[in-house]
């Protein structure tokens, strides 16, 4: 799978974590190929309930590693609610807290909850003053209002596969509305891939890409190099830019 992104002409993967356990793991992918990968360590929201102090006192010593590049995968999750909605806000307070701490940008998960997350972010990029960017929104699904407002305190814009389905009025039109300077892409994978019979893997930013190319009435390889230079700004090597 890796041999395949970097034949496709990706350059950088971001693995984030949504536990204590997965955030460990991707760290150790990390440095086996640091050619490709970067790690972020994150509690997600589905699994914020179930998480002991010993869980969080191990991501937040990973979030201080220097060989981690970002705080997530964070949120909230007002559509599933697998976790209480007020254990999800003071999970999310807390690691919001914990990426201006250590200086580095968060992965954001915003599902059914955009009102509060835009206004988490925004108090959040107020303070967030030693990352280059505060964060990303990853698998947006808000709209352009959202979107642009967002943008305004500095974070960059993720978008996967779905942006593709004509039903996603919202992330389209967000899609073809933020600055250039602001676009990510990316796969959320396993989730949001393509068909159920085919592998969500990186190589899937290149379907992404074009959607938005086409949707910002932009080519292909105007859109690849937004997103290297956004991830320029940003600080670090994260999510999945690739050469045009």
């Amino acid at each position: 799978m890796l041999e395949r992104a970097r034949a496709a002409g990706l350059t950088r993967i971001l693995v984030p974590g949504w536990d204590r356990t997965s955030s460990e793991t991707a760290v150790a992918l990390a440095a086996t190929h640091p050619d490709l990968l970067d790690a972020a360590a994150g509690i997600h929201p589905h699994y914020v309930a179930n998480a002991s102090e010993a869980d969080w006192a191990a991501v937040e010593a990973l979030a201080a590693d220097p060989a981690v590049r970002a705080v997530g995968e964070i949120g909230l999750d007002f559509f599933r609610n697998l976790s209480p909605p007020d254990a999800q806000r003071e999970a999310f307070a807390r690691q919001l807290a914990l990426a201006a701490r250590v200086g580095k940008p968060v992965v954001v998960h915003d599902r059914e909850a955009h009102a509060e997350v835009t206004a988490a972010l925004t108090a959040h990029a107020a303070r967030a003053t030693t990352a280059a960017v505060p964060g990303i929104l990853h698998a947006f699904s808000g709209d352009a209002d959202m979107a642009l407002a967002l943008v305004e305190g500095g974070y960059l814009i993720s978008f996967a596969l779905p942006v593709s389905f004509p039903k996603n009025v919202g992330p389209r039109a967000a899609a073809a509305a933020i600055p250039a300077a602001n676009l990510l892409v990316e796969t959320d994978s396993p989730y949001l891939g393509p068909a159920s019979d085919q592998r969500n893997e990186p190589t899937t930013v290149l379907r992404t890409a074009a959607v938005l190319a086409r949707l910002r009435g932009e080519p292909v390889e105007v859109v690849a190099a937004a997103a290297g230079a956004a991830l320029m700004r940003l600080g670090n090597d994260a999510v999945i830019p690739f050469r045009p």
